[in-house]
C-alpha cells in the first residue's frame, strides 16, 4: 500500500468495507430467514436492510475514521477502530428495527438479526485487514536483503571466518546464510549469530543444496582456518535448487489443474464480453499467442486478448510494454491491460500444463538471451513452470527495462530457493487483494 493519507487508497479502503458490511447484513438476514419460518414480504425486508445496512456502515466508517488507516492493516489501533465501526452500525441498524422501518415478526428474530450481522461484520472487516497484513509487501526487508546480492557461506569458524563474514554483510554485495565447517561436531552450533553446517570438504556442497534453497558462492577467507590452505576469497557459484518438495509439486500441479478449470468455466461469461470487446472495435483477431520459454527451456505458446494493434512490433521487431501510455494499446486493450483482464486465457496454459499460477513471468528468447549476457542464472529458473503471476511482479511490476529484468531475475531466484505450497498461497492472495484495491503491478 502506499501512504497511509492518500485519498485514493483511502477511499478504496471504504468501498471495499462498505461492501464488506453490506455482505455480511445481507447473509445475515438469509441466514435468519433459512432458520425461522416464512417472513412475508422477505424481498421488501432485503431491499430495506441492505439500503439501511449501507447507511449505517458508511455512518460508522466516517464516524470512527477506521478507512484512514491503510498502511498499516492489522495494528491494535486500526481494529479497534473497525470494531467501533461495526458496534456504531448496529447501533443505527438497532433504531431502524425499533422504529420497525424493516419489520421483523418479533423481538428475538430483531436481536438474533443485530447478533448475527455484528458477528459476520467483523469476521470479514477484521479477516481482510489481518489477510493485508499477512501479504504486505511493505518493509520486507528480507526481500531487500536478498536482490542484487549472492547468496554465501563463509568457510570455517574462527575469528579470520567471522571478519570475512562480517565484511561480506557490511558490503551489500552477499547476503551471508551461514558458516561452513569440516568439524562434524560443529554442525549446527550458532557462533555471533551465524548457524554453522557442516561439510566434509568445503568444496564438496552439494548436499546442503536443497537444505539452503541454493547457494551462488562460498568465501574463504585470507588467512588458512581450520586446516585451510586457500590464501585469498574464492568464489564458486554453485546451481540455484528448487526449495519446494516433490510432495509440495505435486500438490501445487494439482491445485492448478483444478482452480484453471474452476476459474475457466466460473469466469466464461466475463471471457466471452472481453472476447466480444476485442473483436467489435477493429475486427482483427481475438487471442494473440506468442512464443516464450518455460519448464525445461522448452517454448510454448501463451495466450492472451489482443490488447495492441495487430502490427504492433511490424516494422522496429520486439518491443517491451510501456506502460497505459504505449501507443500500440487499442482502447480495449487499454482496459484489459489496466484489469489484468488481457491475461485470462492463460488459464487454458495453467490447464495444460504450459504454466502455473505462480511461478515466474516467461519472457521471449530474445529478451533471455540480453538477460543471460548479463546473469546466466537465469537457466535454473528452468527447473519451474512459469507463472501467470508472481512474486517478483509484485514487488517489480512491469519489466521495461533490461535493468528491471535483471531485478526481477533476483526476487525469481529467491522465489525459486525458498517457494512452497505457503508461499504460493501468500503471493496468490497478494495478487487478489492487490487486484480488488486496485494496485497497479
Amino acid at each position: 500500500m502506499s501512504d497511509p493519507t492518500n485519498y485514493n487508497d483511502s477511499r478504496k479502503v471504504l468501498l471495499l468495507d462498505s461492501a464488506l458490511s453490506v455482505l455480511a447484513s445481507l447473509l445475515a438476514l438469509l441466514l435468519l430467514r433459512w432458520l425461522t419460518s416464512a417472513v412475508p414480504g422477505f424481498i421488501s425486508i432485503v431491499l430495506r436492510w441492505i439500503g439501511f445496512s449501507l447507511v449505517a456502515s458508511l455512518a460508522g466508517f466516517f464516524i470512527t475514521g477506521c478507512y484512514h488507516y491503510v498502511r498499516r492493516f492489522a495494528t491494535i489501533r486500526s481494529l479497534g477502530h473497525v470494531v467501533l465501526a461495526v458496534v456504531a452500525k448496529e447501533a443505527i441498524l438497532a433504531v431502524v428495527l425499533l422504529l420497525r422501518l424493516v419489520p421483523m415478526t418479533t423481538a428475538m428474530m430483531a436481536l438474533s438479526l443485530l447478533l448475527a450481522d455484528l458477528l459476520l461484520s467483523c469476521v470479514f472487516l477484521l479477516s481482510i485487514r489481518l489477510s493485508a497484513r499477512l501479504f504486505s509487501t511493505e518493509g520486507d526487508d528480507e526481500v531487500n536483503a536478498v536482490v542484487g546480492k549472492k547468496n554465501v557461506l563463509v568457510a570455517g569458524t574462527g575469528e579470520p571466518s567471522l571478519a570475512l563474514a562480517d565484511e561480506a554483510d557490511r558490503g551489500g554485495i552477499y547476503n551471508v546464510v551461514g558458516l561452513l565447517s569440516r568439524n562434524k561436531e560443529m554442525e549446527g552450533r550458532v557462533i555471533h549469530d551465524r548457524i554453522v553446517y557442516w561439510c566434509e570438504s568445503f568444496h564438496e556442497v552439494d548436499s546442503l543444496q536443497w537444505r539452503l534453497g541454493g547457494i551462488d558462492a562460498i568465501l574463504f577467507p585470507n588467512e588458512p582456518d581450520e586446516g585451510g590452505t586457500v590464501s585469498q576469497s574464492t568464489i564458486s557459484d554453485h546451481p540455484q535448487h528448487d526449495g519446494m518438495s516433490p510432495a509440495g509439486r505435486a500438490v501445487k500441479r494439482s491445485f492448478d489443474a483444478m482452480s484453471s478449470a474452476l476459474l475457466l468455466l466460473v469466469f466464461s461469461p466475463l471471457i466471452a464480453l472481453c472476447a466480444a470487446a476485442v473483436k467489435l472495435e477493429d475486427g482483427g483477431p481475438v487471442l494473440y499467442a506468442q512464443e516464450r520459454i518455460g519448464l525445461r527451456g522448452l517454448p510454448f505458446h501463451i495466450y492472451k486478448f489482443r490488447s495492441m494493434r495487430e502490427d504492433a512490433e511490424a516494422e522496429e521487431g520486439p518491443q517491451l510494454y510501456s506502460g497505459e501510455e504505449d501507443p500500440r494499446l487499442t482502447r480495449v486493450g487499454r482496459f484489459l491491460r489496466a484489469h489484468h483482464l488481457d491475461e485470462l486465457p492463460q488459464l487454458w496454459n495453467v490447464l495444460r500444463g504450459d504454466m502455473s499460477l505462480i511461478g515466474y513471468r516467461p519472457e521471449r528468447a530474445y529478451y533471455i538471451d540480453q538477460i543471460m549476457a548479463r546473469n546466466p542464472r537465469y537457466r535454473y529458473l528452468y527447473q519451474i513452470r512459469p507463472g501467470v503471476t508472481s512474486y517478483a511482479t509484485l514487488y517489480n511490476g512491469y519489466t521495461d527495462t533490461l535493468e528491471k529484468m535483471l531485478t526481477r531475475l533476483d526476487l525469481d531466484l529467491y522465489y525459486l530457493r525458498n517457494r512452497s505450497v505457503w508461499f504460493d498461497l501468500k503471493v496468490l492472495g497478494l495478487t487478489f487483494l492487490s487486484i480488488v484495491i486496485g494496485r497497479k503491478f
